[in-house]
């Protein structure tokens, strides 16, 4: 079993995902606000909510990195997932987030996404990162922006017009 580490920012502690986590991690994959922008857009059932959470801890174990549970570092309530993530077939290792609906606004994608960039590159050296962000989902594209993103070109993704945002260690500020 691979060791996930633990990260933290100001408020936030990135952890790995666990059991403890399925209730609400299910919770915020059944609602279409969390997922009407990843894969098919669909809400997850609990046993696909399941499934989702067991290919993100195998991701860790195949390429040594992944995403992870973000808490509150207050109460260890948790408020989403983020994290770095390349299955096969992927066009490059993307930084992604989600947050449960009742987690949305208060800054915690940016701040837990800062803190997995400077993972990216300072621990585990790579050379960039992209994010693919829904051409509809204006939040995540101000959240890549804030990041240090560049918006350098539009694909077709999993069949949806697709913006892929870039960072490089020089210009990644978060």
């Amino acid at each position: 079993m691979i060791a996930i580490p633990v990260l933290e920012t100001e408020r936030l502690r990135l952890t790995q995902l666990g059991e403890h986590h399925f209730e609400t991690y299910a919770a915020m994959l059944a609602d279409e606000s969390s997922t009407r922008f990843i894969g098919d857009g669909l809400p997850l059932d609990r046993m696909n909510a399941w499934r989702s959470m067991a290919m993100l801890l195998g991701h860790w174990v195949l390429r040594g990195y992944g995403m992870w549970a973000v808490e509150l570092r207050e109460t260890g309530q948790f408020v989403g997932r983020v994290g770095l993530h390349n299955p096969d077939g992927w066009p490059d290792v993307e930084l992604g987030w989600m947050l449960a609906p009742a987690h949305r606004h208060h800054g915690y994608a940016t701040e837990a996404a800062a803190g997995v960039l400077r993972h990216a590159f300072d621990t585990l050296g790579f050379a960039r990162v992209i994010s693919l962000i829904r051409v509809e989902n204006s939040a995540s594209e101000r959240v890549a922006r804030r990041l240090g993103g560049r918006q350098n070109t539009t694909v077709d993704f999993l069949g949806k017009a697709t913006l892929v945002y870039t960072y490089y260690p020089s210009e990644t500020d978060g």
